[in-house]
């Protein structure tokens, strides 16, 4: 197994993974699936991104295309208007904030790197919805985050099948990461996409067999709040999904997970305060 890196770059931050990480989530969207997410004026950004950066948030996670099951496809134009102005927004307000664009859009993610201030991408497709997107993050050598899904939000839970969950998963991020590494990209994190071309089942198998993923050497980030994984299991609703979400947390710190990408900071700020002095 590699060694795990354990520090990333974000704009000139040096972001320590000995610690857990907590990064919070704003929806520039109308149609979330969590709808306590959703942000959409100016006041409620500013207000949002504060709370959470009071609260403990390391990183903000701000995207404006929803990757709920079955979104509807918006067009560049409209993500564009939705996360370039939230960015800028938020980088007047909180200069220091890390922040990072959700995105599977290469021209999306280098405007809001170069002019808006974003110091991270997130891409749920790992590079698969747009070929030119490592062209820009070997380009912009900002910190990627690479996530697992098979299709798009459109098709991904049209019975999605593995022959072995965990090995299919580092089959697709070693291809990605050979390609990424060798352009001289350092800042990788991978992120198995809980919830995305997965059934339930296949979720709390991953979860399961989370720490296996270690021996790619990279930052793990997970991102299973308010997911369907645990409301279903519950039979309640994402509205009332924070009790679980917080359990499935701490099991996730427990296997190795670095990054948790979340829409409740506190509690998640409290998991890992907690997980960390167990370990300590």
């Amino acid at each position: 197994m590699l060694t795990k890196t354990r520090y990333i770059n974000a704009g000139g931050k040096l972001i320590d993974l000995d610690i857990p990480k907590v990064m919070g989530i704003l929806n520039i969207t109308p149609d979330s699936f969590f709808k306590g997410s959703r942000y959409n004026t100016d006041e409620e950004i500013i207000s949002a991104a504060g709370q959470m950066l009071d609260e403990g948030a390391a990183m903000l996670d701000v995207g404006g295309y929803s990757s709920r099951p079955g979104a509807i496809k918006i067009s560049k134009e409209e993500e564009e208007r939705r996360v370039i102005g939230a960015i800028k927004l938020i980088r007047r307000e909180f200069p220091d904030a890390v922040i990072s664009v959700d995105t599977f859009r290469s021209d999306i993610a280098l405007e809001a790197v170069l002019e808006a201030g974003a110091q991270m991408i997130n891409d749920i497709s790992g590079g698969d919805a747009d070929k030119n997107m490592f062209s820009v993050v070997e380009r912009l050598k900002v910190p990627y985050i690479m996530m697992h899904m098979k299709g798009d939000p459109t098709t991904m839970q049209n019975n999605p099948v593995y022959d072995d969950i965990i090995a299919d998963i580092l089959k697709y991020f070693g291809e990605r990461i050979y390609r990424l590494r060798t352009s001289g990209l350092k800042d990788i994190i991978i992120d198995p996409g809980f919830g995305f071309a997965k059934t339930v089942n296949h979720n709390f198998e991953l979860m399961r067999r989370l720490d296996d993923l270690q021996i790619a050497g990279l930052p793990l980030l997970v991102g299973i709040s308010r997911k369907s994984m645990i409301w279903k299991t519950l039979d309640i609703t994402a509205d009332d999904a924070l009790n679980g979400t917080t359990a499935l947390h701490a099991i996730a710190l427990s296997k190795g997970a670095d990054i948790l990408r979340v829409h409740d900071v506190r509690e998640a700020v409290e998991a890992v305060r907690l997980v960390v002095k167990i370990k300590k």
